[in-house]
């Protein structure tokens, strides 16, 4: 059973995910369907956490817009995100930012990893 189970994970996982890691900035291109039409909303934020693993692997992005903190979760193999741009990578020794929840203006930020 745990064996056809995995297969069929298996042929709905994207061929094509990009690395990012936990303090990434980056930008998530989402479609949404609005009655026939369907379009592609950016949101560009910090991912602060990234969980399980495989078909169910989802991540966790936050943004501060107009001074309120607002989080999103995707699935990672999800068809309805088109599209994932790593704007910039962040240097964090943590495996979830939790604590940028609590942080407003420039404490809320990630350090740039430079290479």
């Amino acid at each position: 059973m745990n064996e056809i189970i995995k297969k069929i994970e298996a042929a709905q996982l994207k061929q094509s995910v990009p690395e990012f890691h936990v303090g990434d900035t980056v930008k998530v291109y989402n479609k949404i369907k609005e009655g026939t039409r369907e379009r592609i909303q950016i949101f560009e934020g910090t991912v602060i956490k990234r969980q399980n693993g495989g078909a169910r692997e989802t991540f966790t992005v936050r943004k501060n817009s107009n001074g309120i903190g607002v989080e999103k979760t995707w699935p990672l193999h999800s068809p309805s995100v088109d599209n994932i741009e790593v704007v910039r990578r962040g240097k964090v020794r943590r495996a979830k930012l939790y604590y940028l929840r609590d942080r407003v203006g420039k404490a809320a930020k990630v350090k740039e990893l430079v290479k």
